[in-house]
C-alpha cells in the first residue's frame, strides 16, 4: 500500500513536470495565463503593490526581502507540514527548511527546481503557490492552509532578489549597530527610545503620552522591587520637583534589599527551586540557603557572568570559597525520588538530563531536550551533540533513588562557624545547629557518557567526549573539558546566544514580554525578535558593561518607552492589539507573589525579614492530607506557621512540588517541576474567587481599617480616600469616591444582618467592619492588581 502511494506519488510529481514549452515561454514573460496569476513584481504597478498585504491590503511589501524576518516564517507556518524536517510525513522528496534540500534538483529531472535564485518564472514553488488549480496549488486545499497575495508577492520577490538564504539569527553573534537616526528626536531619553522611535515611524505611529507620576512610581516600584510605593514614598514623588525626581527613585529602589528579592523570584522559576524533592513521596529538602545566596547576589551587583559562572562551576574555580561551592546548588535543584523499587540508574540519568536542559533552557534559551532521542528536527543540534553536552553534567557521584531522610551526596555542612567566617548571607535560626545543602561535585571523573538510543537509560551507544554544538560556538581545546570550561564558553565574545537570552529575559521583568516574545526558545521554532538591532545593542552593551545587572535595569525603567501610559486608544487597538510596537505601555497583571505582597504591605502586616528557612502561612486545610504518598515525615500534613511567619513574603513560601501553594498556582506561578523561564498569564473566574475568599486576603483588609481608624480625625471621606490610594496608589476621582463612600454607609446599615460575614472577618465594631468590606472591595478591583 505504502510503496503503491509513493508510486503515485512520483508519477504525479513527473507529470506536473511536463509543463508544455509554450507555458514555459509565457512564463518567463512573467505571467501566467491559464492555471496560475503570476506577475512579475517588477511589473506589478506601484499602486498594486503598495497594496499587497495580508491584512486587508494595507502594508507594502519590504524594499528588501530578508529570508529570516519575511521569508521563512511563511514557509515555516504554510509548508514545513509537508516539505519540513519531519521525514514521515515530507512529501514530493522536495524539503524546505534547508537550504540544500530548498534549492536541489525536484526528482529525477535535473531541470526542475522549487527555488531558482533569480528566476521566478522557473521556479515551481512560484508555480504552485500562483496557480488557481485545485489539484495544482499549494499549499494542498485539504491542508486547510492558504497563502494571501502579500505571502505570495513576499516569495516571488525574495526570488526575483536572488533567494538568499540566511542563518537563523539567533545563531550569529550579535552586532552592535549605531543608533538609528529619528525623527522625533526630543522624545528619546536614552539609547532604547531610539530604536523603538525608530520602528513607530516605520509603522507611522507615535508615542503615547507620558504616564502620571502616581502611575509611574506605582509601576517602578513593582517591577524593581515587587512591592508597592507607600504613601509617603508617592507624595514625596509628586512633591520633587528636581528633573532628576524620577532617577532619584529608581536609584533607590536599586539600591534596597527589596530588589535582590524581587529578582531572586524570577531566577527561582528558572531554577526549579522548591523545598521538598518531588515525586509521590516529595519529603522535606534544605535548599533555602542557595535561595538567600541569590537574593545577596542580585543585591551585591554580581556581574551577570560571574553569577552564572558560580552556580555551573563554583565549586570547579581553583581554591573555591564556600560561597562559590554554595552557588553550585543551582544544579542540584532537580527533582529526586525516595520511593522504592524505582531503577537507580533510570533516575540518576533523569537528573543529568534536568541539569542539561535547564542550562540550556536558561542560559542559551534552546530546545536542547529534543535531540534526546534523535537529531533535533529544527535546530542543527544532532544527538551526538546533545550528549556531549549532557557529558558536563555526568561526573557527579550520586543515587538516583534515596532513602528516606538521607541527605544526597554530595552536601556540604553550613553551621554558625562558617556564617560567621564566609557566608553572611545565609540566615541560620538559634534553633537550628547545622544545616547540609546539596552542592555539585565531580566526584565520579571517569564515568564515560554514551549516546542513549532512544533516550533510554538503559541503552549506552556510542562513546562521545565532552563538548557544545558546534553551529553556536566551537569548543576550544584551550578550555577545560569540564563544567568550569562550559561556563566560560559560554560567555565567550562569540557565543551568539548567552547575552541575547539574558537581556531579553530582562526586558520581560520589566516590560511583560520579551523582545522575542518566547523566552524560552531563541531557535528556529521560537518567534521572531520584534526589534532585532535593539536586542543586539542591549546584548552587547550588557557585554561590554561587565555585564552590569543593575545598570542594564535602569537603562530599562529610565527609557521613556518605559515611562509611557498604558491607555489605549481605538486607532492603537486596531493598529497594533498586541503593543508589538511599543506605541504605549502594556498594562500587566501583578505576578502571584506581588498580589499577596501588596495586600500585606498596604496593610501593614508584612514582615520584611531576609532569607531564612521557608514559612508556612494560611493554605486551605487537607491539601497536603489528602495528596500525600507512604512517606509521611514532616510533608504530611500542614501545619501553618504562627506570629511573623504568617507575614513574610510570597518569595519565602514552603514550597511543596507535589502541592505548590494553591493561591500562587491560581495566579500562574509554576509547579517548579522543570525550569521555567516565562509564566503564563491567564484570568480566571478562581481567581476572583481567591481575592474574595483568601484568609490573608480578609485578615490583610481587616488589618488595613483598623489602621486606619486608629486616626481619630480623619473624616469618612479622607478614611475613604487613603484606603483608596494605598491599594492603588492614586487618588480617586469624585465619582469613584463617592460610589465608595455611599458602599461603606449601605454596609454599615446592613451590619446586623451579616453576622456570618462579620465572624469571618472578626470586626469588633459596624464600623470597622464597613471599611473592612470596603479594603476587599478595592482590593478586588482590576486596577488593584495591575501594575501599568
Amino acid at each position: 500500500m505504502a510503496k503503491g502511494k509513493k508510486s503515485k506519488n512520483r508519477l504525479v510529481l513527473t507529470l506536473c513536470f511536463l509543463v508544455p514549452f509554450a507555458m514555459v515561454c509565457l512564463i518567463k514573460y512573467g505571467v501566467f495565463v491559464s492555471g496560475g496569476s503570476y506577475q512579475s513584481v517588477d511589473n506589478v504597478s506601484s499602486t498594486q503593490n503598495s497594496n499587497l498585504t495580508s491584512n486587508e491590503n494595507t502594508t507594502s511589501l519590504p524594499d528588501n526581502i530578508d529570508y529570516i524576518f519575511d521569508v521563512k516564517p511563511i514557509l515555516s507556518d504554510r509548508c514545513y507540514l509537508c516539505h519540513g524536517p519531519d521525514e514521515g510525513t515530507r512529501e514530493a522528496g522536495l524539503r524546505l527548511d534547508t537550504k540544500a534540500g530548498a534549492y536541489k534538483a525536484l526528482a529525477s529531472n535535473l531541470n526542475n527546481h522549487a527555488i531558482v535564485p533569480g528566476k521566478p518564472e522557473e521556479s515551481r514553488l512560484v508555480f504552485k503557490i500562483t496557480n488557481t488549480d485545485p489539484q495544482q496549488i499549494m499549499p494542498p486545499l485539504s491542508s486547510n492552509l492558504t497563502l494571501s497575495e502579500y505571502e505570495k508577492q513576499v516569495l516571488i520577490k525574495w526570488i526575483e532578489q536572488g533567494a538568499e538564504w540566511k542563518t537563523h539569527w539567533a545563531f550569529l553573534p550579535p552586532k552592535k549597530k549605531e543608533l538609528p537616526k529619528i525623527v522625533n528626536k526630543d522624545w528619546a531619553s536614552n539609547q532604547v527610545d531610539y530604536f523603538i522611535a525608530k520602528r513607530l515611524e516605520k509603522e507611522g505611529l507615535k508615542p503615547s503620552e507620558a504616564a502620571s507620576k502616581e502611575q509611574l512610581i506605582r509601576r517602578v516600584f513593582f517591577d524593581l522591587t515587587g512591592l508597592p510605593p507607600t504613601i509617603e514614598d508617592i507624595d514625596a514623588f509628586i512633591n520633587d520637583k528636581d528633573a532628576n525626581a524620577y532617577e532619584k527613585v529608581v536609584d533607590k529602589l536599586l539600591a534596597s534589599t527589596a530588589y535582590g528579592e524581587r529578582m531572586a523570584a524570577t531566577w527561582l522559576d528558572l531554577s526549579r527551586y522548591a523545598d521538598t524533592h518531588g515525586y509521590q513521596d516529595d519529603l522535606e529538602r534544605i535548599m533555602w540557603p542557595w535561595r538567600d545566596w541569590v537574593i545577596s547576589a542580585f543585591n551585591r551587583n554580581m556581574p551577570y557572568d560571574t553569577f552564572v559562572k558560580w552556580q555551573l562551576a563554583g565549586d570547579l574555580i581553583p581554591n573555591a570559597t564556600p560561597e562559590q561551592i554554595v552557588a553550585t546548588a543551582f544544579n542540584r535543584n532537580h527533582k529526586i525520588t525516595q520511593e522504592g523499587g524505582v531503577i537507580d540508574e533510570e533516575y540518576r540519568v533523569e537528573y543529568v538530563m534536568d541539569r542539561a536542559n535547564t542550562t540550556s533552557k536558561a542560559i542559551m534559551g534552546l530546545t536542547m531536550e529534543c535531540a534526546r532521542c534523535h537529531d533535533h528536527k529544527y535546530d542543527p543540534i544532532s544527538q551526538k551533540e546533545f550528549y556531549a553536552f549532557y557529558g558536563f553534567f555526568n561526573k557527579v557521584d550520586e543515587k538516583g533513588q534515596i532513602d528516606y531522610g538521607e541527605i544526597p551526596q554530595p552536601n556540604i555542612t553550613i553551621t554558625q562557624k562558617e556564617i560567621d567566617e564566609t557566608l553572611a548571607f545565609i540566615n541560620l535560626p538559634d534553633s537550628i545547629k547545622e544545616v547540609k545543602l546539596m552542592v555539585m561535585k565531580d566526584n565520579a571523573p571517569n564515568r564515560k557518557t554514551r549516546i542513549l538510543k532512544r533516550g533510554e537509560y538503559d541503552a549506552p551507544d556510542e562513546e562521545v567526549a565532552l563538548g557544545t554544538p558546534n553551529f553556536i560556538l566551537k569548543y576550544s581545546d584551550s578550555l577545560p573539558k569540564n563544567r568550569l570550561g562550559l561556563a566560560k564558553w559560554l560567555f565567550h565574545k562569540d557565543n551568539a546566544l548567552t547575552a541575547r537570552v539574558a537581556v531579553n529575559r530582562m526586558w520581560q521583568d520589566i516590560f511583560g514580554v520579551g523582545i522575542v516574545s518566547t523566552s524560552e526558545d531563541f531557535g528556529n521554532q521560537g518567534a521572531l525578535p520584534s526589534h532585532p538591532e535593539l536586542l543586539d545593542w542591549l546584548a552587547v552593551t550588557f557585554r561590554e558593561e561587565g555585564w552590569d545587572m543593575k545598570k542594564m535595569y535602569k537603562r530599562l525603567v529610565m527609557s521613556n518607552t518605559y515611562k509611557q501610559t498604558s491607555k489605549i486608544t481605538p486607532d492603537l487597538l486596531e493598529l497594533d492589539p498586541d503593543n508589538v510596537f511599543l506605541a504605549r505601555y502594556s498594562r500587566s497583571k501583578l505576578t502571584a507573589e506581588m498580589i499577596r505582597d501588596n495586600a500585606l504591605a498596604v496593610s501593614g502586616l508584612l514582615v520584611n525579614k531576609i532569607g531564612g528557612p521557608s514559612v508556612k502561612p494560611y493554605q486551605p486545610p487537607g491539601l497536603w492530607a489528602e495528596t500525600t504518598g507512604g512517606g509521611g515525615g514532616s510533608t504530611a500534613k500542614y501545619i501553618p506557621d504562627t506570629g511573623e511567619n504568617l507575614y513574610r513574603r510570597s518569595l519565602y513560601t514552603f514550597w511543596k512540588r507535589t502541592v505548590p501553594p494553591p493561591s500562587m498556582m491560581t495566579f500562574d506561578a509554576p509547579t517548579r517541576d522543570f525550569c521555567e523561564v516565562k509564566r503564563q498569564k491567564t484570568s480566571t473566574p478562581l481567581q476572583a474567587l481567591v481575592m474574595l475568599n483568601d484568609p490573608q486576603l480578609i485578615e490583610a483588609a481587616t488589618h488595613l481599617a483598623k489602621n486606619i481608624m486608629k486616626n481619630k480625625t480623619l473624616s469618612r471621606k479622607e478614611r475613604v480616600q487613603l484606603i483608596f490610594r494605598k491599594i492603588t496608589s492614586r487618588f480617586p476621582n469624585e465619582y469613584e469616591l463617592q460610589t465608595l463612600i455611599d458602599y461603606v454607609q449601605t454596609v454599615e446599615k446592613e451590619f446586623e444582618t451579616n453576622t456570618q460575614q462579620i465572624a469571618k472577618t472578626g470586626s469588633a465594631s459596624k464600623t470597622e467592619y464597613a471599611y473592612t468590606m470596603l479594603s476587599s472591595l478595592i482590593f478586588n478591583l482590576d486596577e488593584a492588581i495591575i501594575k501599568g
